[in-house]
């Protein structure tokens, strides 16, 4: 079995360990245990990790986050991967810091990223692991906060919550959708 797990982000130092980025930041924490290293192929930085005989290929879009729809359809049409077997992590402002949602379907809720995807890929219909990065800033500020770095307490406890969510990862490909949900969603 093959899967495609893509991380959000945008590229570029001024965006590195952004709240937005959080999905990066997943992948290369993945990446790094699982011993692989991401190479600059089209439409993205693509490792290929392998969990238990399956293929893992990890995704860091280089489209910039309003264009990841492109590199999502790209690598599953290069890599033959049906929907069913393709997991998004993402930022989420309507969750606390360090929650974390895996659903199978779902609206964009306003992230630009997941909006280009869905009209992408042509369905809402996939699965995503919505990573919490909480909503404390004030009206108007909502895009200098997602492109804000997280605070020096939640950054300590940013790399625990990142573990877990590998483990969601691992488990989306090993033991599927409703098995995970059921496992992580209310811890």
């Amino acid at each position: 079995m093959k899967y495609l797990i893509v991380g959000l982000g945008n590229i570029g130092s001024e965006y590195a360990h952004t709240r937005h980025n959080i999905g990066f930041d997943t992948l290369d924490a993945f990446a790094e245990a699982s011993n692989v290293v991401f190479e600059d192929k089209r439409y993205g930085a693509v490792a290929t990790a392998k969990v238990k005989g399956h293929q893992l290929i990890l995704l860091k879009p280089s489209t910039y986050m309003n264009l990841s729809g492109n590199a999502v359809r790209y690598w599953m049409q290069q890599e033959n991967i049906p929907l069913e077997q393709v997991l998004v992590i993402v930022d989420d402002l309507a969750l606390p810091f360090g929650s974390l949602r895996l659903k199978g379907k779902g609206s964009d809720a306003g992230h630009n990223g997941l909006k280009n995807i869905q009209e992408l890929v042509g369905t809402q219909n996939y699965a995503r692991l919505r990573f919490g990065i909480g909503n404390d800033f004030h009206p108007g500020g909502q895009v200098d906060y997602v492109l804000g770095r997280f605070s020096p307490e939640q950054e300590a406890e940013k790399g625990k919550r990142i573990a877990v969510a590998c483990d969601i990862i691992k488990s989306f490909c090993l033991a599927g959708l409703n098995i995970t949900m059921n496992q992580y969603n209310n811890k």
